[in-house]
């Protein structure tokens, strides 16, 4: 890491590591972990754009779109986006910004999966285990061991990712840039992305209609119909009308509340009802 004004150092790169802590305190339902993801890359960006405030105005407006990932992991893709942004000041007439958001909505799903599969389905049943076993006996260690053994992992693979991401994104970056592959790079970034946003919606979200023609074990639902026709027709639906009435310019949290209300009028007629 050089040492010139507008080069990252690992002072700066220690500060987006302890911003990145509290990512998720400003959780939000319209675009997730977008706000502390901009917030720990704030004294990168003055950094890499130094007095040029229109340029770090882009780069802030960049960060605040929609993303989220398992917060423990986080620091990867906060740094390589920093990597990217410092390789963008080198050459901003050039540079596709829309690469930034790419690679990072790219590593988004790959990493949760990790991330979460390690810490949520590994990490924290082991220290659950250990704390728990010593708790019911009344020995003290049991809250502290399971904090420990959560939180050490957790602090130290966060720590050294920050530096491995920025290493990796300066790395790799220079390799595309001589081999001339970045188009094809931004290119498989955004249709990965892509897959992963429809995948989200696949699973997260369900509109389930009630009713059902016919009796006893041969009745079938207006569900499983639709479901013969286009397996998730209805939830596909709806994120269509969401995305068309976002475009035209509905507020997110109005239109929560509207759809919230719609909900539970449609299921108290049992109009909608929970998935089986």
């Amino acid at each position: 890491m050089n040492s010139n004004n507008n080069t990252i150092d690992k002072s700066t790169l220690r500060k987006t590591f302890f911003r990145s802590i509290p990512m998720e305190h400003s959780w939000n339902y319209e675009r997730m972990m977008n706000l502390g993801y901009c917030f720990a890359m704030i004294p990168a960006l003055k950094k890499i754009y130094g007095g040029n405030k229109d340029e770090l105005s882009k780069s802030l407006t960049r960060h605040l779109e929609f993303y989220n990932t398992t917060p423990y992991v986080v620091t990867l893709p906060l740094c390589i986006s920093i990597a990217m942004e410092e390789n963008r000041a080198k050459d901003i007439d050039k540079f596709d910004t829309e690469s930034i958001n790419m690679v990072k909505t790219a590593l988004m799903g790959p990493i949760a999966g990790i991330g979460d599969s390690f810490y949520w389905g590994t990490l924290r049943v082991l220290a659950t285990g250990i704390g728990t076993s010593l708790a019911t006996q009344g020995n003290i260690l049991g809250p502290i061991l399971f904090l420990l053994i959560f939180n050490i992992p957790n602090f130290g693979i966060r720590y050294w990712l920050t530096f491995f991401g920025y290493r990796l994104g300066t790395s790799v970056l220079q390799k595309i840039e001589s081999s001339g592959i970045m188009e094809k790079i931004t290119y498989a970034a955004s249709v990965i992305g892509l897959s992963v946003a429809g995948a989200m919606t696949a699973e997260m979200v369900n509109v389930n209609i009630g009713g059902r023609i016919g009796k006893g074990d041969d009745a079938t639902t207006f569900q499983d119909i639709l479901n013969g026709i286009i397996p998730g027709l209805l939830p596909l639906g709806l994120t269509f009308l969401v995305i068309y009435l976002l475009k035209k310019k509905m507020k997110p949290l109005p239109l929560l509340i509207i759809m919230m209300f719609v909900c539970i009028v449609l299921a108290y007629f049992k109009i909608l009802v929970l998935p089986k």
